[in-house]
């Protein structure tokens, strides 16, 4: 099978590029997959910063090692469609699998470049090749408000134009069973596949807690920083936890979002030096398990979401406690995929660091929740959610060649497998190809 996964893709810095990473690091192990991945371009814009606040140009850095790598599209350019159809035409795949947010190919301060990129997905299905998207987010249900956009009577057609226009795809994926309802009630989709976000790894390790609170209790903050992930609520909380757990650090991790450069450098700052606070700016995907197992407890200290938690995630993979901003979406993600999470009210800071002490205060919760969260991340290692795909893309392959009259020549065990997982996945018949 030959799939197109079209992408952010590291050494880029952009939007989901880990996430991309992961299920590309799936494919790759796969023998009956052949993997190109379409990938942006490299700009000046895409670039962390480390500890010190020095930039880390990524442009210079190499192609990571054992991957297929074209980067045929850029990050703001009206051309990206053009470019990725003439490249799928010279490939021809079996699959084309588009892995976005709404704002993958375009700022929403670039409404008609983001628009052409969202388009691309029908135009592939419309060239012949068959068409996935797994949908990281969906607009309706993003509280605009709290991630600094204004939302006008435009801003809402154009989320429903872009959003008609990701659905032409033969199927799409969502990761929250309120995005599953929410394009099926109000856009009447019958091609929408519930998924799940899933862990990065295969053969999950359990905690090492021999290296948890050894010397410091830590506790970590990542992400893309200073649209709706911010860390004022945080900064302001943790002097508190600091009082009653004079053994805690506070670890802060992760680059600034695209649209906010220096915030987090902002945030650094403000604060006190004596504060026992660290500023790791990006890390690197291999530094990632040390950072992890060396955690107490991970804080998602959000004013809202827009879609499921990849930081969650890898707390359940490294079997982590998690303390998390109670927003609605982010209740769902924990209750949906049986995670232990503390919630504090959106913005209280005290609460929060209620919470963050209860956690580290006691060794019998600290270790119950990463216990907890540990069995959920075996239960949705990443290698189980690419698998679930494959097998989907097989059926259809299967229903396609059938359609056409070829010959089938797939072992009976993968097309049972495969109406498995169509029967668990699809809650609507989607159209045929």
């Amino acid at each position: 099978m030959k799939i197109c996964l079209v992408a952010t893709f590291p050494p880029s810095g952009r939007q989901l590029n880990e996430y991309a990473f992961h299920i590309a690091q799936e494919l790759r192990c796969n023998s009956d997959v052949e993997l190109t991945i379409l990938a942006d371009e490299l700009s000046d814009c895409d670039f962390a910063t480390d500890k010190n606040g020095k930039p880390l140009r990524i442009q210079q850095q190499p192609e990571l090692p054992g991957f297929h790598v074209i980067r045929c599209w850029k990050f703001g350019s009206p051309a990206t469609p053009i470019r990725l159809l003439r490249t799928i035409r010279k490939l021809n795949p079996d699959v084309v699998w588009y892995n976005l947010v709404f704002s993958s190919f375009a700022t929403p301060q670039n409404p008609f470049v983001a628009f052409a990129g969202l388009s691309t997905p029908a135009l592939t299905r419309a060239a012949g090749y068959y068409t996935h998207i797994t949908l990281h987010h969906v607009l309706e249900c993003v509280d605009f408000k709290a991630a600094g956009v204004k939302q006008d009577g435009a801003i809402r057609l154009g989320i429903e134009l872009a959003t008609r226009a990701l659905l032409r795809a033969h199927s799409v994926s969502v990761l929250l069973p309120t995005y599953h309802r929410t394009l099926i009630n109000k856009y009447n989709a019958r091609n929408i596949l519930a998924s799940t976000h899933g862990t990065f790894t295969t053969l999950p390790a359990p905690p090492e807690f021999s290296r948890r609170g050894n010397p410091d209790k830590r506790i970590l903050a990542i992400g893309h920083w200073g649209t709706y992930k911010r860390l004022e609520t945080l900064m302001e909380a943790f002097p508190a936890v600091l009082k009653q757990i004079p053994q805690a650090r506070l670890i802060v991790a992760g680059a600034n979002h695209h649209t906010r450069p220096g915030y987090w450098e902002s945030i650094r700052r403000a604060q006190a030096s004596h504060l026992p606070i660290d500023f790791l700016g990006y890390v690197a995907e291999e530094r990632i398990p040390d950072l992890f197992h060396q955690t107490s407890v991970l804080v998602l200290p959000y004013d809202s979401a827009t879609g499921s938690s990849g930081p969650a995630h890898q707390a359940c993979e490294f079997g982590v406690p998690i303390v998390c901003a109670d927003i609605p979406e982010l209740r769902e993600m924990a209750r949906a995929e049986n995670m232990a999470v503390r919630f504090y009210p959106t913005g209280d800071a005290s609460a929060l660091a209620a919470q963050l002490t209860a956690i580290l205060q006691s060794p019998a919760i600290e270790r119950r929740m990463a216990e907890h969260n540990f069995r959920a991340g075996a239960g949705m290692t990443m290698g189980n959610v690419v698998g679930n795909y494959l097998r989907w893309f097989k059926l259809k392959m299967c229903k396609k060649a059938m359609r056409n009259g070829r010959e089938i020549r797939m072992p009976a065990r993968t097309l049972a497998g495969a109406r498995l997982v169509a029967s668990a996945l699809q809650r609507s018949a989607p159209p045929e190809a």
